[in-house]
Order: structure tokens, then C-alpha cells, then sequence
């Protein structure tokens, strides 16, 4: 037995290879989503620190130029840099004081032949690199100049006093420039000049193994000390060259993309969670097909080592799947019929061989009774008024066991009809009539009007409606009292076309009605209500009634009255031999 042999297992990893297939691919989904998501994020925000990188040093930049132009323009400080001859203790105190109102990092007045009268902020330069810085600028088309001084780098830019005289003043970027952009960015900065990294807000081991021969150009990425960073660089000047320093904006990407992993878990472990419960379920899902199933085949499997058809399948349960449940219900009635079908086969069995019975007992019992009806005869003859009395009581039940025997053999022996045209209600007021003959029976009210022409055996289906008429006049004598059907006839004989080529009669009494448990019985042969009934008048009737095509059925409802209802056919069945 292999494992998908059974439906049970072949339902449930069907189930299960779907739902793990459609939770793999949203987890591989959702995966490569969020990560997507993240590193567009991380190069995005990149990208945006750099562009504050650019912002904050041109805005600084263009702040410092706007203040040194104007402070170039007061006379204050252009009239203490004239001082002939130069007094440098008078222009050092005015320029302290520009220094601070501007927060400049450098702020230097020259006079003639570039001497230093004053030399002002936190950056201070030797006077051979002041003359350097100032005729850089001079040589430079907006007046600016880049220096590199311990720990960073200065960013100036020169004024005209008069056409001997000049004012620098200057920004530092170094490692306060770049804390500070850090705070604003939440990016680390290092700045780089003429191929170095002069100032940095990464450590010394990450600062050191940024490093190298050449500087980067666009986004580049670096793995630093085990922590992998993407980086970008960003001029701090008009153009990128070997003369400007420039900005390296960068991020880690260990640091912000850390969560991923943990969540990658997160996500596979819920999707396993989801999996199993999604598994159970399935499992559970396929149970309520398979279970019904299963106690199908096992009481299958029992009817066929017993024979036994009268076992029945175990109820399912509240969950069990609606086909299997319909599956069951549907076997249950095949078993019931197939059971049906035995038990009347074998009925038909037993029947058969006691009319064969019946045949040889009945012609053994009538010759006697014929013997005793001749002798009882002659004793009718008596003088003697009690033998005459002895006489009639015996002719009497002579008779009664000579019915008894006409019915056993009409039931035993095969039916042949003779079929011919007739009318079916001058068949059924022949019938009334015979009912009504003695002077005691039950009346019978007929409703049948006009023709109704049919192919039948006349004396058969006349014998029939006899029959059932003198158990409705039977049943009405018996009836204790008075029925609720108080006005109407006690017998109803009607007749009318029931379309289609049918013809339907309908005898309605009101009398005491039929038990509903001897209903299933009446048409048994030898089943009777009555103690001086054979019981075979009515299994002869359906006999008759079902050679000649047509049906016949009881409707009886206790202490309201019973109806037959026969059906016959305009034509009946080919010719054929009705037996029991």
C-alpha cells in the first residue's frame, strides 16, 4: 500500500503542497519586498544627506561671503587697516569683534605687501600660509580658496579694502563641520583633501580602512572594520578636482538593514505557523471527507464476507463533507432496496412453491367436498328437524371451504385475460349492483357518467371491484358507531379519466379504517383482518389489476375511512399470463 494510495493522505499533502507553495511565495514576496524597500530607503536617504551636505556647506559658504562683503564695506575696519604707518594692535581688536559677530573660523586683515594686522577665530595660519591662501583666492574667479589645515580643512574667501589691503575670512570643515552635518544628515561625514581624509565622524579603524589610493566618484560601496557601508560623494566646492576637498556622505547598511534578518525570521516562522495550522486544518478538512468513506467501505466490506445487506452505515458526524454524507445516505437506500429485493425473491420463492402446494391440496380437498355436499344433500331430506339443521350448517361451510379452494386456485394457477372492448362504467354499475343484491349489504352511491371505452377482461376487473365493495361493505357493518363523516354515503364508487390514456376508479368508505401497521400487508396472500376472510382476495385483485397494466393502492386513515384507487390503461400490455 503506498503512501498516496489512500484519500485520506492524498487529499491532505495536496492541501498541504498547495497552502505550503502559496505561503512560500507570499513569504519569498514579502522578503524581497521589505528588502527592496530598505536598501531604496537606505539610498534614498543617502542621496538626501548628501544633498544637505551640499545644502548646509553652500548656504554657510554664501552667509560668510554676504557678512564679508558688508563688513568690507565699513569704514570702521578700511580706516584702521590705512593707519599710516600700520598699527596692528588698533585693527586686531576691530577684527576680534567682526569675528565673533560673524562666527567666522578664520578672519585675517592684510595690509600692504600682504602683512598680517590682524589674525582672528579658532583657525589660525602661519603668515607664509595666509600670503599662499590669499593669493589663492586672488587667483581664483569667485575669490575663493581651499586650505588644508591641521584637522580639517579651511574654506576662505578674499575682500578688497582698497587696492592694497584684503580681508579673508573662512569657514573650517573639519570634525566639528562634520559632527555637526551629522546631527542634521544621521550620516557619517569625512572629509577628503588632495587624496586624504582630513576629518571624520567614523572611528580611527573604520577611518583608516576608508582610506584609499584614489577617491570614489557617485556611490560607492565599502566594508569597513566587518560593517558593510554605502557611501556617496559630494563636492564642497563649484566642481570636483585635485585642488577642491570633497564630502564622503556615508551609511551603514549592517547597521540599518540589521532588522531584516529578524524580521526574515519573524516572517518564515509565521509562515510556518500559518503552514502548520493550514496543514491541521487541511488534515481535518480531508478527515470529513474520508471518514463517511471509510465507514462506507468497512460496512461494504462486511456485507461482502457476511452477506448480510441489513447492516447499516454508522451515522456521520455534524462536519462530515456533504457528497460523502449524500454518498451514504444514497448507499444506505440501495441496501435497503437490494435487502427488499432479497427478502421478497424469497417471499416470491415460498409463494410460488406453496401455490404449487396449494394446486395438488386444493384438488385433493374438493373431490371430498364434493362427496360430503351430495351426502348433506340427501340429509337435507330428513324428517327430523335437527338433522335438517345439522345438514344446512355443514352445506354452509362446504360452500365457505369450496371459496376457499376457487381462491386458491384462482391465486395459484396463472391468469389468462380475455381482452375486449368494453365500458368502464357500465363495468363498474354492474358491479354496484352485484354489491347491492341481498337485501342487507351496504349501499353504494355511484358517480360515473357517460362512456368510457377501454380494451380490458370485463368479468375480471368486474370481479375485482366486487371485491373491494364487499370489504367496504364489510368494513362500514363493522364500524362501532356513527362516522365523522355524518351525511355523506358510506360507499362511494366513482370513475373518471385520468388523462393520458388512464382511466382511474376510486372506492371510498367510511369506516373504521386500517391499522397503519397492517397497510404494508393487505396485499399479502393470506393475510386477513376478517375471521372468516382467506386473505387472498385482494393479492388476487392486484394480480388482476397489474396484468391488465394498471395499479391499485389503499389509503386508509383510522376511524375516517379507507380509499382504493385502481388505475387502468385505455390498452393494456401485450397479451400476457399474470401469476403469483
Amino acid at each position: 500500500m503506498s503512501l498516496l494510495s489512500s484519500l485520506t493522505n492524498r487529499i491532505f499533502f495536496a492541501s498541504a503542497f498547495v497552502v505550503v507553495i502559496a505561503i512560500g511565495v507570499a513569504i519569498y514576496s514579502v522578503n524581497t519586498s521589505v528588502t527592496d524597500q530598505a536598501e531604496k530607503d537606505l539610498r534614498g536617504g543617502l542621496a538626501e544627506a548628501a544633498s544637505l551636505v551640499d545644502q548646509l556647506s553652500r548656504r554657510q559658504f554664501a552667509d560668510f561671503a554676504v557678512k564679508g562683503s558688508l563688513i568690507a564695506d565699513l569704514p570702521k575696519l578700511s580706516n584702521a587697516a590705512r593707519l599710516d604707518p600700520p598699527d596692528p594692535p588698533t585693527v586686531q581688536p576691530i577684527a576680534e569683534d567682526y569675528q565673533k559677530k560673524i562666527v567666522a573660523d578664520l578672519f585675517v586683515v592684510l595690509g600692504g605687501g600682504d602683512r598680517v594686522l590682524a589674525d582672528a577665530g579658532r583657525i589660525r595660519l602661519a603668515p607664509n600660509d595666509i600670503v599662499e591662501l590669499a593669493g589663492a583666492c586672488r587667483k581664483s574667479p569667485d575669490g575663493t580658496s581651499f586650505r588644508e589645515v591641521p584637522g580639517g580643512v579651511v574654506h576662505a574667501v578674499a575682500f578688497a579694502l582698497d587696492p592694497i589691503r584684503t580681508l579673508i575670512i573662512g569657514f573650517g570643515l573639519d570634525r566639528e563641520f562634520a559632527a555637526g552635518i551629522k546631527a542634521v544628515t544621521d550620516s557619517d561625514i569625512a572629509i577628503v583633501a588632495d587624496g586624504r581624509i582630513v576629518a571624520s565622524t567614523l572611528d580611527t579603524d573604520k577611518t583608516n580602512a576608508l582610506v584609499t589610493p584614489s577617491i570614489p566618484s557617485g556611490e560607492f560601496e565599502r566594508r569597513l572594520n566587518g560593517e558593510d557601508f554605502i557611501g556617496r560623494v559630494q563636492s564642497l566646492g563649484s566642481t570636483i578636482g585635485p585642488q577642491e576637498p570633497v564630502a564622503l556622505v556615508l551609511r551603514s547598511r549592517t547597521q540599518r538593514l540589521g532588522f531584516l534578518p529578524a524580521l526574515h525570521w519573524q516572517i518564515v516562522l509565521t509562515g510556518l505557523a500559518a503552514v502548520l495550522v493550514a496543514t491541521v486544518i487541511g488534515y481535518g478538512i480531508a478527515r470529513t471527507v474520508t471518514r463517511p468513506v471509510r465507514a462506507l467501505t468497512a460496512t461494504m466490506s462486511e456485507m461482502a464476507a457476511t452477506g448480510d445487506l441489513a447492516r447499516t452505515v454508522p451515522p456521520g458526524g455534524p462536519w462530515d463533507d456533504e457528497d460523502a454524507r449524500a454518498l451514504a445516505a444514497t448507499f444506505r437506500q440501495l441496501t435497503g432496496a437490494l435487502d427488499r429485493f432479497q427478502r421478497e425473491a424469497a417471499q416470491r420463492e415460498r409463494l410460488s412453491s406453496l401455490g404449487r402446494l396449494s394446486t395438488v391440496v386444493a384438488h385433493e380437498i374438493r373431490n371430498p367436498l364434493m362427496i360430503i355436499k351430495s351426502a348433506v344433500r340427501n340429509l337435507r331430506k330428513h324428517t327430523s328437524p335437527d338433522v335438517v339443521a345439522v345438514a344446512a350448517n355443514i352445506d354452509e361451510e362446504v360452500q365457505r371451504l369450496n371459496r376457499v379452494v376457487s381462491d386458491v386456485l384462482d391465486f395459484a394457477r396463472p391468469i389468462r385475460f380475455d381482452l375486449a372492448p368494453a365500458d368502464l362504467l357500465e363495468i363498474c354499475r354492474d358491479a354496484a349492483q352485484a354489491a347491492q343484491a341481498g337485501p342487507d349489504d351496504v349501499p353504494v352511491k355511484l358517480d360515473a357518467a357517460g362512456g368510457a371505452p377501454i380494451v380490458t377482461d370485463r368479468e375480471r376487473v368486474r370481479s375485482v371491484l366486487v371485491n373491494v365493495l364487499a370489504n367496504a361493505q364489510q368494513a362500514v357493518r363493522s364500524a362501532p358507531g356513527p362516522t365523522p363523516a355524518r351525511g355523506k354515503p358510506p360507499i362511494e364508487l366513482r370513475a373518471w379519466a385520468a388523462g393520458q390514456g388512464r382511466w382511474r376508479i376510486e372506492v371510498t368508505d367510511r369506516g373504521p379504517g386500517i391499522a397503519r401497521e397492517d397497510l404494508p400487508r393487505l396485499f399479502e396472500p393470506f393475510f386477513t383482518t376478517r375471521r372468516t376472510g382467506s386473505g387472498l382476495g385482494l393479492a388476487i385483485a392486484r394480480n388482476i389489476i397489474e396484468g391488465l397494466g394498471g395499479t391499485i393502492v389503499i389509503d386508509s386513515r383510522p376511524n375516517v375511512g379507507t380509499i382504493v384507487r385502481i388505475e387502468l390503461p385505455d390498452q393494456p400490455p401485450p397479451a400476457r399470463e399474470a401469476s403469483a
